[in-house]
């Protein structure tokens, strides 16, 4: 019997208590249930102005739920449970996420057991439609990168290295293999890792907070595993914005573009000049217009 919880599962919940309710119901059926390994899972209400707290003390009565007065946004809400981990793994799940017969995740344990160079694993996060969720499956948002996939150019070539840095699609797919960054939707961290490079940088109030914190682990020497034999359902959007009015959700949406120009300017403004940082601000403006 071991004496430490192996996994905690970080789960954010947002004025969407019935998406947060059918993935906990699918995480007890298809991983707790079956797995040989010792886990919990925190839920954290992110400020929800609705019956959520109620909901899910209802529903889900052996869940631990930590309240947040306010919305402290994707990185801050799972840091505020992040910082009580003590198991040897912390895996970030989106409310709007689902498990299925297909979610054996033991195998990313064994896994991560297996290989200590490993920081990050994620499973095959695929949509409703069977298809994957290429925001699982990432490079890193270099000027070139995001200049080739917002321009169409990696779509007209997706398997090329030169133009398909944005989501690497060139990979096979069908293989274990390393990416640059994956998508907090279905994120297992090695908390041993976690501890040495810090937290999700809460400047990041939605999006790219991931990105970030992939790249912060590639920095400090450490793989991020892409592990296509085990996967998880992504309703995507339910659990940031498809709940919501036309008016927020392209608020939320306006955050997608908001980050870039943060993530340019945490990690590229020194290697280029002026006026790269200059056209990206303008491209942004332009596509929060469109929204």
């Amino acid at each position: 019997m071991r004496s430490r919880t192996d996994l905690t599962f970080v789960i954010v919940n947002f004025n969407t208590p019935e998406w947060t309710s059918k993935c906990l119901t699918s995480l007890d059926k298809y991983f707790i249930d079956r797995s040989e390994f010792r886990s919990k899972i925190i839920v954290v209400d992110n400020g929800s102005s609705d019956d959520s707290v109620k909901i899910l003390r209802r529903k889900h009565p052996d869940v631990e739920l930590l309240l947040s007065p306010k919305n402290l946004g994707f990185a801050g809400g799972n840091n505020l449970a992040l910082k009580k981990v003590s198991s040897r793994y912390a895996m970030l799940i989106n409310s709007d996420t689902e498990f299925t017969k297909s979610s054996k995740f033991d195998q990313l344990i064994e896994y991560m057991d297996d290989h200590p160079e490993v920081a990050v694993i994620t499973p095959k996060v695929e949509l409703d439609d069977g298809t994957l969720d290429f925001a699982s499956h990432r490079g890193e948002p270099t000027p070139w990168a995001a200049l080739t996939h917002f321009s169409g150019l990696a779509a007209l070539r997706p398997n090329s290295k030169f133009y398909g840095r944005y989501h690497q699609l060139y990979k096979d797919l069908k293989k274990i293999h390393k990416i640059d960054a994956c998508s907090g939707a279905a994120m297992l961290v090695r908390t041993e890792t976690m501890e040495q490079i810090g937290l999700l940088d809460e400047r990041f109030f939605m999006y790219a907070e991931d990105l970030d914190w992939c790249r912060r682990f590639r920095e400090a020497g450490f793989d991020i595993v892409y592990y296509p034999l085990v996967s998880i359902v992504h309703h995507k959007y339910k659990s940031g914005m498809g709940h919501q009015d036309a008016a927020k959700v392209k608020k939320v949406r306006s955050y997608f573009y908001d980050t870039m120009l943060q993530y340019f300017d945490k990690h590229f403004r020194n290697q280029y000049p002026g006026f790269v940082r200059y056209l990206l601000a303008q491209f942004i403006e332009w596509k929060k217009g469109q929204l």
